[in-house]
């Protein structure tokens, strides 16, 4: 199974893609798409859309695992994360993903054992499961690719099918 990770965001949209097999990883890509604050949100949501087809274009994955949005108390960031976030599910839609949603709880738990696990606990891990010479950057990449191991580990499970959304 190909799996697209994705932490949303307006600035910085992390994705990463895995081959799933049997419970063990493959690392097939992974980065972060950047829009800049100074542009219009409708350009910089333009730009994240047309990032995500490319990028769906490119690695074929099956599925996408999308984290759900945590509400901070800045209510304007929050509505402009979750247009972003509409633009990331609507591109996967259109190509015919499969989209499944997981808590940050979730895939804490999923990748550390724990949680209320740190970021950079989930950082060392992401490395460390997914053999990699150096951690992730930005952060933001490095939640992706833990969200897409998330699914992994449940998306191969029986209880894999209670996460789709």
């Amino acid at each position: 199974m190909v799996i697209l990770g994705i932490d949303p965001g307006l600035a910085i949209v992390g994705w990463g893609v895995l081959e799933c097999v049997r419970g063990k990883f493959h690392v097939l890509g992974y980065g972060s798409i950047r829009t800049e604050a100074k542009i219009p949100v409708e350009e910089r949501i333009n730009q994240i859309f047309d990032s995500m087809n490319i990028i769906i274009d490119k690695y074929k994955p099956e599925v996408m695992a999308v984290e759900e949005l945590f509400w901070n108390t800045n209510q304007k960031t929050g509505i402009t994360v979750a247009e972003a976030r509409g633009t990331i599910l609507l591109a996967a839609h259109k190509r015919g993903l499969k989209i499944f949603e997981y808590t940050p709880l979730q895939v804490k738990q999923a990748v550390v054992g724990y949680g209320r696990a740190e970021k950079n606990q989930v950082i060392a891990m992401v490395t460390s499961i997914l053999k990699l010479q150096k951690p992730p950057k930005p952060d933001d990449t490095a939640d992706a690719l833990a969200i897409a191991i998330c699914h992994g580990h449940a998306g191969e499970s029986p209880l894999g099918k209670f996460y789709k959304m």
